[in-house]
C-alpha cells in the first residue's frame, strides 16, 4: 500500500487530470482492477477515491501530513 502523502499526492493528480470526472476516473480502475482480481490495488484505489471526495468536499484543502509516514 501506498504511504499517505502518495495516497494524497495520487488523489491530488487525478483531480487535476481528471477534474470533474476524477471520482469516475477512480470507479472505472476500481472496476477493471475487481475484474482482474488484484485485490491490493482495488484497495489502493478505494483509498484515493475516497481522498478524492474529500478533496472535492473541502475545496483541495488536504489535511497536514507528515511525509516521512
Amino acid at each position: 500500500m501506498l504511504s499517505e502523502w502518495e495516497l494524497w499526492a495520487c488523489a491530488n493528480r487525478v483531480l487535476q487530470t481528471h477534474g470533474e470526472e476524477a471520482g469516475l476516473h477512480a470507479a472505472e480502475q476500481i472496476g477493471a482492477l475487481v475484474l482482474q482480481g488484484d485485490a491490493e490495488g482495488v484497495r489502493t484505489w478505494q483509498a484515493i477515491a475516497a481522498r478524492i471526495a474529500r478533496l472535492s468536499a473541502t475545496g483541495g484543502q488536504a489535511p497536514p501530513i507528515d511525509r516521512m509516514s
